[in-house]
């Protein structure tokens, strides 16, 4: 087999007339040229150049291999082309999962940029609120949110948002109840809770001091979005993330119960494994979501 880069220096040769023109545009001695092209003939048993000390010209065989030889640098220049444009315009399908709120608050509305964006991305996302394994399951990303730290579990791990969590309610229950002054309020009005331990909202107040109350539940729901809807509903009051609640406040459906409390913090994290976060396609979705 013909080596590439023998060919490369056999083409440069010939097109600059002899060993030391190309030795001077290569940037390599005259003597490096000479040697290459000698071992090239070698290779192939025949003879390419006539060379003497006044002259430098090709066989007809020489004419010939030249011939297919540059060709042959021209495809393989196209086909490093091939790979940089993949390089550089990400392309491929990536399997995205992420659950039901997390899908609703934070991917649904950065897709479709993203997939503009990126024209030969084919984006599949699988909503779910069961743990997916990324690996067994062959996922590139998931996008969690979590309230604690996630455990190290050899993932890449990169974060896409930190939001408070607030109190909201309808105007049209404050209206009828009332809005609570201080926190200690909370526990005579309406809670819709999500369960298990959130039946206790342990609070941060505008001074920076914990407050745990326990409202009167009125609804108990594991799905944030059913929450927003009672809450949009005028059933009660909800603590829910601000980036979900947010569309709602500005269009007037909710309205924030005390400004100064919040209920914790989410964060909203996306995970890859290594190998899978190294593919031009994967690391281009973490790119965009993460900006």
């Amino acid at each position: 087999m013909v080596n590439l880069d023998d060919l490369r220096v056999f083409v440069q040769a010939v097109d600059s007339g002899g060993f030391a023109a190309a030795a001077r545009r290569i940037g390599a001695p005259k003597s490096t040229i000479s040697k290459r092209v000698a071992a090239l003939e070698e290779g192939l048993g025949a003879r390419l150049i006539h060379r003497t000390s006044r002259s430098f010209l090709l066989t007809e065989l020489g004419r010939d291999f030249y011939g297919h030889a540059r060709a042959a640098l021209i495809e393989a220049e196209a086909a490093e082309d091939v790979v940089r444009r993949r390089l550089a315009e990400p392309s491929g399908t990536v399997r995205i999962t992420a659950s039901v709120p997390t899908a609703q608050s934070q991917l649904a509305a950065r897709l479709p940029a993203l997939a503009e964006a990126h024209p030969k991305l084919l984006l599949q996302l699988h909503v779910t609120d069961r743990f997916v394994d990324l690996v067994h399951e062959g996922f590139d990303i998931a996008v969690r949110s979590h309230f604690a730290p996630l455990p190290d579990s050899g993932l890449i791990q990169r974060r896409l948002s930190a939001e408070a969590i607030i109190l909201v309610a309808a105007p049209l229950y404050v209206a009828r109840r009332g809005a609570p002054a201080a926190s200690a309020d909370l526990a005579a009005h309406d809670g819709l809770l999500v369960g298990g331990d959130a039946v206790v909202w342990r609070l941060t107040d505008a001074a920076g001091q914990a407050v745990a109350v326990s409202p009167r539940p009125r609804l108990i729901a594991d799905e944030s979005m059913v929450l927003m809807r009672a809450a949009s509903a005028g059933l009660g009051i909800a603590c829910l993330p601000e980036s979900m609640v947010r569309a709602a406040i500005g269009q007037g459906a909710l309205v924030r119960i005390l400004p100064g409390c919040t209920a914790g913090t989410v964060t909203t994290t996306m995970l890859t494994t290594h190998r899978r976060g190294q593919l031009p396609a994967v690391r281009a979705v973490m790119d965009f979501l993460a900006a």
